[in-house]
């Protein structure tokens, strides 16, 4: 991701709807997939913390530690966040066998060639039934001047991402596209109405849009998260558990 990016990330993630709608969705499904107690959580590709925030908001007793490839990703995730941040890329990590209850990879798969290895260190450093939570961008007919900036590889579709969890021996628990309601205008904004100077799309927009985009992706979890998964969307998310 370009260097930039990171700053307009740290200053409108806690804020901005998708990021608190994806990190909603992961804090939901690690609830549900984790025992009671303490769990240290592994968030492969940190960028600058907002999720290690939302997971230990979501539970005190989760111990969210934080990994990117990018040396200024880990500078702004260790000042906002306080917890331990270790560089490295997440085809290769640092980390031993079975170290963490969990991991969590939020947009991050996406941007490394090799895939299929990243998810199978996932389940390397991840312990006997423990949870595995990855979400990337959904649909190559989407591809748009935001993957250009984020420096995406590849958009997936469900089955394709499905597909990578059993190949790295992950059972898969949930799986579903993510911001359905929220396709149409995602769609119509890279496709056919391109901002002059494009960049990302990872801003804070006026708070009347930022409130409707909200209640439509309020309105999918109320939905997913009764393990109804969604047909289409912006994003993919699948949630899987490494056999014990």
């Amino acid at each position: 991701m370009q260097l930039d990016e990171y700053r307009k990330l740290a200053e409108v993630e806690e804020r901005m709807w998708y990021f608190r709608a994806l990190n909603r969705r992961l804090a939901h499904w690690l609830a549900r997939l984790l025992p009671a107690g303490p769990a240290r959580i592994l968030d492969a590709g940190c960028g600058t913390g907002g999720l290690i925030k939302t997971l230990r908001a979501a539970d005190p007793a989760w111990q969210p530690v934080g990994l990117d490839f990018s040396p200024r990703a880990c500078e702004l995730a260790r000042a906002r966040t306080g917890a331990d941040i270790v560089q490295g890329s997440i085809t290769q990590l640092p980390f031993g066998d079975g170290e963490f209850a969990a991991v969590v990879s939020a947009d991050v798969v996406c941007q490394v060639e090799d895939a299929a290895r990243a998810l199978r260190e996932f389940a390397r450093v991840t312990r006997p039934g423990g949870a595995v939570l990855v979400n990337v961008p959904a649909f190559m007919w989407l591809w748009s001047y935001h993957d250009d900036t984020c420096e995406t590889k590849h958009r997936y579709t469900r089955d394709e991402l499905a597909a990578r969890f059993a190949a790295a021996g992950l059972r898969v628990e949930f799986a579903t596209y993510a911001n359905l309601l929220a396709l149409p205008l995602i769609a119509a904004r890279r496709k056919l109405f391109r901002p002059a100077n494009p960049t990302s799309d990872v801003r804070l927009y006026p708070a009347p849009v930022e409130a409707a985009f909200g209640a439509l992706a309020a309105a999918e979890f109320a939905w997913t998260r009764r393990g109804w998964p969604l047909p289409a969307g912006s994003s993919v998310f699948v949630a899987g558990r490494k056999p014990a």
